[in-house]
């Protein structure tokens, strides 16, 4: 069995949650208020966005939203990292530096 990076797999999960933010707010900028409804409902299977969505988001606020969902995949993914690799018996280890 392969040992996971801790950082690289921190590192991949932060970047695509911060690329899904930046394509939430590519379809609430093109789409507007209702496109980004229509959208949302269907993509979350039941719930109405309609009473929450919020579209006067600045850009700080979206900015600071980047970096936090960056930050938090970044933990949740070096976490998976850091768990599997527990689980891995010494003797079973390939390589420390792969995947």
């Amino acid at each position: 069995m392969y040992k996971l990076n801790v950082k690289k797999l921190g590192f991949a999960l932060g970047l695509t949650g911060a690329i899904i933010y930046l394509g939430c707010m590519l379809v609430m900028a093109t789409a507007g208020k209702e496109g980004s409804i229509v959208f949302f409902n269907s993509l979350l299977h039941g719930l109405d966005v309609s009473t929450i969505i919020r579209m006067n988001v600045s850009l700080s606020e979206a900015l600071l939203g980047i970096l936090q969902t960056f930050i938090l995949g970044f933990i949740v993914g070096a976490f998976i990292a850091a768990f599997y690799n527990a689980q891995i018996k010494t003797h079973d280890i390939k390589s420390t530096e792969s995947f």
